[in-house]
């Protein structure tokens, strides 16, 4: 049961980039990205109009922090030295982080960005104001393939998930409210999780569970990102679901298609040619496999049973510390890339498969995440997928 990445995933990230470093003309390696910070260091932190910089050079570990954030970053052993401005925009962001820099014998930089992202608000001065900056997405790139134990997360999540997934189906009846369902079974599944795993347990959430259930309902569902509805279920809705549950940062994805009593038999048509496509793409995935290839394998079943018209997106995407990540499985994808080898799926990939359906009424769609392996691929999701599992009597 995996619960928290060891300490030597850091130590190999960082590894990888202070070798990426040695290859380029600068002295340090330079993010702002939240995710990435939390990627190799392990500091999380919520990306505000506060700018936080971190900064790695073949010896150091630096970052500079707002202070309300330095309680919460000084106690990281991986951080040699945490610098502070007050706040923003009465303190100085990046002048104090380019005062870490010159303090690192830092002139020129590799770094995700040439400044902080102008996030709720934020207007600063770009980077290379005061340093020599040149781009970089090495950490973007890392993340693109998981690691074994990135990998162990990622499946302990999915089961939290089907959990989640499993109250979810129990609580949902004709006149429930698809709000209170959702809570109800986020929040129980949350319970569980949390008086299962203890202490092993490592928080990454604020005011909410580990877990999130829910679903959208009715006309909503023929939109691929509806909201939940003000109305109560009935006879003869159709629910698209979600679950997932944060496992040291870490994501999974479960969707299902489902009906509030007896489909009709146009709602088990859609059903069926969904449910179709989804295991088309599944069973084209693969090392080695073109990633274009997969949506175009959907493409052309859509096209051949006359619904191609009815698909809004394409079949789906990589998954890890966030919820949606490159590589995606577009048609476009390959063509788009620089290296050829980056247009096909390479072990440590984990993928959403979630092709769909819309309709003027209903949308249909499931979702599995699904890893790829050195011989094949290992589905990490496991709530059924059939019709009969999926209706609500």
């Amino acid at each position: 049961m995996a619960t928290r990445l060891p300490p030597s995933e850091f130590e190999a990230r960082i590894d990888s980039i202070r070798g990426a470093l040695a290859d380029t003309d600068a002295d340090a390696g330079v993010w702002f990205g939240a995710t990435s910070i939390e990627y190799l260091t392990g500091f999380h932190h919520i990306q505000t109009e506060r700018p936080v910089v971190l900064a790695v050079t073949p010896n150091r570990i630096e970052i500079t922090v707002p202070r309300l954030e330095v309680e919460r970053v000084e106690p990281n052993h991986r951080i040699d030295a945490v610098h502070h401005y007050f706040d923003y925009p009465g303190g100085k962001p990046i002048e104090t982080a380019v005062s870490m820099l010159r303090g690192m014998g830092v002139d020129a930089v590799a770094a995700d960005g040439d400044g902080a992202p102008g996030v709720m608000g934020y207007e600063g001065p770009k980077l290379s104001e005061f340093v020599d900056v040149e781009s970089q997405r090495w950490v973007d790139r890392m993340r693109w393939e998981k690691t074994d134990a990135e990998v162990d997360l990622i499946r302990e999540s999915a089961k939290w998930a089907n959990l989640g997934h499993r109250y979810l189906a129990d609580y949902t009846e004709v006149g429930a409210h698809p709000a209170t369902v959702s809570q109800q079974a986020s929040t129980d599944a949350s319970r569980a999780m949390l008086d299962t795993l203890g202490d092993r347990y490592s928080v990454r959430v604020r005011g909410n569970g580990p877990v999130h259930a829910g679903y959208i309902s009715g006309t909503e569902t023929a939109l691929p990102h509806g909201h939940t509805p003000n109305e109560r279920l009935s006879e003869g809705d159709v629910l698209i679901t979600g679950a997932s549950a944060n496992v040291d940062g870490y994501h999974s994805e479960l969707e299902r298609t489902m009906f509030v009593g007896e489909p009709t038999d146009e709602q088990e048509h859609y059903f069926e040619l969904m449910l179709e496509a989804q295991t088309l793409a599944i069973e084209a995935l693969g090392p080695g496999v073109s990633i274009s290839h997969v949506d175009q394998v959907v493409w052309d079943y859509f096209e051949e049973q006359g619904v191609a018209d009815l698909a809004q997106h394409h079949v789906g995407h990589n998954i890890g510390l966030d919820g949606h990540e490159p590589p995606y499985i577009d048609r476009g994808w390959d063509d788009a890339q620089e290296d050829p080898a980056d247009a096909e799926m390479a072990p440590g990939q984990v993928y959403t498969i979630e092709p769909g359906i819309y309709t003027d009424e209903f949308g249909y769609r499931h979702s599995d995440t699904i890893a790829i392996t050195e011989r094949g691929t290992e589905w990490l999701t496991f709530f059924p997928r059939d019709l009969e599992s999926n209706v609500v009597r």
